[in-house]
C-alpha cells in the first residue's frame, strides 16, 4: 500500500486538523493605495485617461471592495489624476459602503435610469471627456457595449495592461497569503489521503475535503474540488458519472482553498494499492516535466519557455508532441493570485517575460487516454534568485507526502 494511503477515518482526521491562518493579516488601505498609485503612473505612461473596474477581483484588488458582478453595474473610474469614484444602484449604496477599504464619492442610479449614462456624466465632471478609457478586462460585453454607446468621443481599450501590470507581480504580504493557503491545502492532501478506501465515493471525499479546508482555517471550505479514480483521471477536469474507488486505482485529486481573496490550488496523484509498472513510469515522466518546467522558469525569460521546456522532455519520452495525447494536452501553468487562474500564462505563445513576484501553478499533466491521467501540480514565485516553490512537489508515487523522508 502506497506510503500515507489509507488505513484511518475521516473523524479521526478532522479531529487532527487545526487553523493555520492565525498569522494572516489582511491587506491595508495603504497597500490598496499604493496598488492605485501604480495603475494610475501606468496610465500616465500610456496616454490612459481613466479605467473602469468593474465588480470582481479588480475592484477588490485595487479598493478592497468585495463586490460580485451582475446584470446591475456596480463599479469604479479610476483617472490617470485624481481619485477613485464609485457608481452603483442607489439601494445598494449603504451595502457597498460597509465593503470598501479605500472610500470614495459614491454616485447612484435608480433603477429605471442608465448606468452607462451615468458613467459617462462622472468621467465629464472628472473632466474627461475625450481620450482613452481602459475597460476592466473581466467586464461583460452588455458593461462595455453600454458605456461606448454613451461615450462616442471616448476611445474604449482594454485595461489588462493596467490591472496585469499591477496584479502579475506580487507583493511579499501577497506571497505570505498565498503560501499560507497553500500550506493549508498540502495539509488537506495529507489527510485526504488517510481517509482512502475502496468503494469510498468521490461525493464522500469532496465533502471531506471541503469540511478539513474549514477546520484549516477557510470559512467557505474548498474554492473547488476535483476528485478521480481509475480511467476518470484521464480527464483532466472529470466526468460526468464519477466512479467509486477500487484497489490499485490511479488518484487524482486537485483541490484549493482561499485566504484573504488568495487562492491555493495543489493536485497530488498516487494509487490506492500498489502501483503497476505502467503507472510508476507515466508518474516519473510527470514528476520530471515539472522539474524542466521549474528549472526553466527564470528571470528574464519568457512564460512560453517554461511550458516548451516541460513539453520537449516528454517528447523524449514518446508522448506528444506538442499538446496531442499520450502526452500533456493544457498548458504548463497559469498564473494565481485573487483569481485562480490569472495572467500571465505559463503556455507556448506567451511572450510575457518573467519578473519577480510572479506567482503560477506547475502542472504539465500527462493524459494516457483510455488509461489514466497523472497531474502532479505544485506553485513557484519568481525570486531575485529565480523560482521558488510554495510547496514541495511529491516525492515519490510510493511515498507521495515523503513521510519516509523524516
Amino acid at each position: 500500500m502506497t506510503i500515507g494511503v489509507g488505513g484511518s477515518t475521516a473523524e479521526i482526521e478532522l479531529a487532527k486538523l487545526e487553523n493555520m491562518t492565525g498569522e494572516v493579516t489582511a491587506i491595508s488601505e495603504q497597500e490598496y493605495k499604493q496598488r492605485i498609485e501604480k495603475a494610475q503612473n501606468l496610465m500616465k505612461a500610456q496616454g490612459i485617461s481613466a479605467t473602469y473596474l468593474n465588480a470582481g477581483t479588480n475592484l477588490y484588488y485595487f479598493t478592497g471592495t468585495r463586490w460580485y458582478a451582475s446584470e446591475r453595474l456596480v463599479g469604479a473610474i479610476l483617472p490617470a489624476e485624481g481619485d477613485i469614484e464609485y457608481i452603483s444602484p442607489y439601494f445598494e449604496i449603504n451595502t457597498l459602503n460597509q465593503y470598501m477599504t479605500v472610500k470614495g464619492k459614491i454616485h447612484g442610479w435608480q433603477e429605471h435610469e442608465c448606468p452607462y449614462d451615468l458613467c459617462a456624466n462622472v468621467l465629464k465632471t472628472m473632466g474627461i471627456t475625450s481620450g482613452k478609457l481602459a475597460i476592466d478586462e473581466a467586464t461583460a460585453f452588455f458593461i462595455s457595449n453600454g458605456i461606448q454607446q454613451a461615450t462616442t468621443n471616448i476611445e474604449l481599450v482594454n485595461a489588462k495592461n493596467i490591472t496585469a501590470g499591477c496584479r502579475s507581480e506580487k507583493s511579499e504580504h501577497e506571497i505570505a497569503l498565498l503560501q499560507t493557503a497553500k500550506n493549508m491545502t498540502l495539509e488537506v492532501h495529507k489527510s485526504v489521503a488517510k481517509i482512502l478506501h475502496a468503494g469510498i465515493s468521490t461525493a464522500e471525499v469532496t465533502q471531506f475535503i471541503n469540511q478539513a479546508h474549514i477546520k484549516v482555517g477557510a470559512p467557505a471550505g474548498s474554492y473547488f474540488c476535483i476528485v478521480l479514480f481509475g480511467k476518470d483521471s484521464s480527464f483532466p477536469h472529470g466526468v460526468k458519472n464519477p466512479k467509486n474507488l477500487a484497489e490499485n486505482d490511479i488518484v487524482l485529486i486537485d483541490t484549493g482553498c482561499q485566504v484573504e481573496g488568495y487562492n491555493s490550488d495543489i493536485t497530488r496523484t498516487y494509487v490506492f494499492g500498489e502501483a503497476s509498472e505502467r503507472q510508476r513510469t507515466m508518474w516519473e515522466v510527470e514528476k520530471a516535466a515539472q522539474i524542466a518546467a521549474f528549472n526553466a522558469a527564470q528571470l528574464g525569460q519568457r512564460c512560453g519557455n517554461v511550458d516548451i521546456a516541460a513539453r520537449e522532455y516528454i517528447a523524449t519520452q514518446g508522448m506528444g508532441p506538442e499538446y496531442e495525447t499520450p502526452g500533456c494536452p493544457h498548458r504548463t501553468g497559469h498564473g494565481i493570485g485573487l483569481d485562480i487562474h490569472e495572467w500571465p500564462y505559463l503556455v507556448k505563445s506567451d511572450d510575457t517575460i518573467l519578473t519577480k513576484g510572479m506567482c503560477f501553478s506547475n502542472e504539465p499533466m500527462l493524459v494516457i487516454p483510455d488509461e489514466f491521467g497523472v497531474r502532479l501540480e505544485d506553485h513557484f514565485y519568481m525570486t531575485d534568485n529565480g523560482p521558488k516553490w510554495f510547496t514541495e512537489p511529491s516525492y515519490s508515487i510510493d511515498d507521495p507526502f515523503g513521510y519516509s523522508k523524516t
